[in-house]
């Protein structure tokens, strides 16, 4: 059976996926049977040397510090208390318009991503911060837990998130191309989930009572107080657009001026500085095990053939290259409720991302619109990566009352997906019009 590369290389995604289900963590079941599989074909003395040349250049990569650095600067972040200041300047435009406290969830969720780039960190932020504030005014517990629920899917989609640095890297595509890519959807995204509320607390208010209105000089103390986070986010994504910073550098930068602010602040505690390193070096570590684990399946995988044979199948079947994308829409709609985005992605690019190429689509267009399904994963049952974050950090909260919540955000998340598959200038133009394309 194994005389035949092809085969190997079936027996072996098979086989991957069993491991997965068993629950082995995706890098090293990757890991194993890229090494396995590898060695069948080759042999094992060539396969085994992979075990020290694909982890020693994961770590020699300068591009995958920036993930560490961008982690350090969302924690960081959060420990000088910049995610409180930004909930409440969110609080203080929107909190007296019926849902406002929704509309400021999904905005500081907006804000906050683009600090933190991880999606699971902006729903657990959020949802120490404003969960209690909602239910505390009479909020619908469904809508509240689903509104954090879909809001920190937009820690993946706003720039700078770690998910589209590692795209660009496995995808060698450029990095700021893609987050110019992102703002337009981003934006998209915060205008859909408004709309989506808005209809929804239209047709039941009870859900959503009406909060107090805050008069114009204490918005302006809250937006004067909110100064920190106006800094870091001006800093950070003015330096990349710019062209003061490389992405690295703007990384790096953040991070130093989350800590200084932690500092001036007095916030930055011994034990909530080591809390936040260990947070970033755990999360870090998992990051780059995934990575070096899809680093040897794929060489695997291309060794046995399976992308082209793949390419070659689908090809085969004669379809338009739309309907190609909506069944690669379905597909990881389903991978992204059983896995979380950056496995999702990883495991799949070494299959997918040759044959959306080959049917002549971009690059840049495809990993945002890849990242807005995986993200849309996540808040779907019957895993939803999201929703089980927010049960474990509420567990009053029932799963089916968390994923009744999510529902009109699910549906705003299809049409401004469908959107964006239909007007692919949606997410170009920015980068064309800058000369990233």
């Amino acid at each position: 059976m194994f005389d035949d590369p092809l085969t190997t290389g079936l027996v072996g995604l098979a086989a991957m996926f069993v491991l997965i289900l068993a629950q082995v963590p995706v890098g090293i079941a990757m890991g194993v049977i890229g090494v396995v599989g590898t060695g069948l074909i080759i042999g094992f003395g060539p396969a085994l040397t992979l075990l020290a040349t694909e982890p020693s250049a994961a770590i020699a990569a300068e591009g995958l510090a920036v993930i560490a650095m961008f982690l350090l600067m969302g924690n960081l972040a959060h420990v000088g208390g910049l995610s409180d200041e930004l909930y409440r300047l969110a609080y203080v435009y929107l909190g007296h318009r019926r849902g406002g406290l929704i509309f400021a969830t999904v905005g500081a969720c907006a804000g906050f991503g683009a600090i933190c780039g991880s999606s699971v960190a902006t729903a657990a932020t959020m949802a120490r911060i404003a969960l209690p504030q909602m239910l505390e005014r009479g909020y619908a517990k469904s809508l509240a837990a689903g509104s954090i629920a879909a809001g920190g899917t937009l820690g993946m989609i706003v720039p700078p998130s770690v998910v589209m640095i590692l795209y660009a890297i496995l995808t060698e595509n450029s990095i700021i191309a893609l987050f110019l890519a992102a703002i337009v959807p981003g934006l998209m995204a915060v205008a859909f989930y408004f709309v989506a509320v808005a209809i929804v607390v239209k047709r039941n208010p009870g859900l959503a009572p009406l909060g107090e209105r805050i008069d114009w000089p204490e918005r302006r103390r809250a937006a004067r107080k909110s100064w920190a986070v106006i800094l870091l986010a001006v800093i950070v994504s003015g330096g990349i657009y710019s062209g003061i910073f490389t992405v690295s550098e703007a990384a790096s930068v953040g991070a130093s001026v989350a800590l200084l602010l932690a500092l001036v602040r007095k916030r930055l505690t011994r034990p909530k500085f080591l809390s936040a390193l260990g947070e970033t070096a755990s999360n870090t570590g998992l990051i780059f095990v995934i990575i070096i684990g899809a680093s040897v399946f794929s060489y695997f995988a291309t060794l046995s053939g399976l992308p082209a044979a793949t390419v070659a199948w689908i090809e085969g079947l004669g379809l338009e290259p739309l309907m190609v994308i909506l069944l690669l829409m379905l597909f990881y709609l389903v991978l992204g409720a059983l896995f979380d985005t950056i496995a999702a992605m990883v495991l799949t690019l070494p299959f997918v991302y040759p044959l959306v190429i080959g049917m002549g689509y971009d690059p840049i267009w495809w990993g945002v619109v890849m990242i807005v399904v995986i993200e849309l994963g996540m808040i779907t049952p019957p895993i939803g990566i999201n929703v089980f974050v927010l049960h474990g950090m509420a567990r009053d909260l029932p799963l089916r009352t968390i994923f009744r919540g999510v529902v009109p955000f699910v549906f705003a998340d299809l049409a401004r997906l469908i959107v964006l598959i239909l007007f692919p200038a949606l997410s170009l133009w920015l980068p064309g019009q800058l000369g990233w394309l």
